[in-house]
């Protein structure tokens, strides 16, 4: 399904009735990433799966970036669906996202799942390899992104042994077009400091990461566990920072039992 949010097509798929539970994805992935989760919860619950400005069906605009303004394409998506609250889980720039709806829209949120990912900024060298990577995809295409970026999403038994799930991987990087890529590498530089945030999340929260996640490891989950009020971690084992993709079985039963306890709390 595709409808007109802020100015642009942003692509979205919407299944199963009940509970909201809106999942956002990883750069430089699209919604699919998502489709075994979609699969299993949307018998028990309304699963809604974004294409990201930038990325997959959705447009893919030549201008700048935000997280702040993906943040309002989600909300403005969810008015469009009459959603007035939600559980969101959003995984590594998914996550990202839902910090800067949280600053803006805390009372539209029912319960976060934080997936692999960090509530601090870019360090400097942080930002100088995204400006690299955005060269890289300008000169050279996503398939030149794809192969920078999957020993960091995979681990490195995935990649040896389920070919599958690697090609998959790629396929959604190489989906995109270079002005999604370089427009939220642009994003993510420029996101701030979400750590003064934790204190204030108020809403029950699941942080999720993978044991073998490079990209935002294990610290950085314990950090926001530590900081959240109330939050609970959850390492899964044998996975990356694409957890729930190397992972799928126990990632969606974290997941489930998540929504299952906000659930049980809406009722009491």
């Amino acid at each position: 399904m595709q409808a007109t949010i802020n100015g642009i097509e942003l692509a979205y798929s919407d299944t199963g009735s009940g509970l909201p539970i809106v999942f956002l994805h990883a750069f430089p992935l699209n919604r699919t990433m998502w489709a075994q989760q979609e699969a299993d919860l949307s018998p028990h619950c309304r699963v809604i799966t974004i294409d990201l400005r930038g990325h997959g069906e959705s447009d893919a605009p030549l201008w700048h970036y935000s997280l702040d303004q993906a943040a309002e394409d989600v909300r403005a998506l969810l008015d469009h669906l009459s959603i007035r609250q939600a559980v969101f889980v959003g995984l590594s720039m998914g996550g990202y996202i839902l910090f800067a709806f949280y600053r803006r829209h805390a009372d539209r949120v029912k319960g976060l799942v934080l997936a692999d990912t960090r509530a601090q900024a870019d360090t400097p060298e942080g930002k100088e390899g995204r400006f690299q990577m955005a060269q890289t995809a300008y000169k050279h295409g996503p398939s030149a992104v794809a192969d920078i970026m999957i020993p960091k999403l995979l681990s490195p038994v995935t990649i040896r042994t389920r070919p599958e799930i690697v090609h998959r991987v790629r396929m959604m990087i190489e989906g995109n077009q270079v002005s999604g890529i370089a427009g939220d590498l642009m994003a993510m530089a420029e996101r701030p400091d979400s750590i003064p945030l934790l204190k204030q999340i108020s809403c029950p929260t699941k942080i999720v990461v993978g044991e073998m996640d490079q990209a935002t490891p294990l610290a950085d989950a314990k950090l926001m566990a530590d900081q959240i009020p109330g939050a609970r971690l959850a390492v899964i084992p044998e996975a990356a920072h694409l957890a729930n993709l190397e992972q799928p079985e126990l990632f969606t039963h974290i997941v489930r039992s998540f929504i299952e306890n906000v659930a049980e709390t809406r009722r009491r």
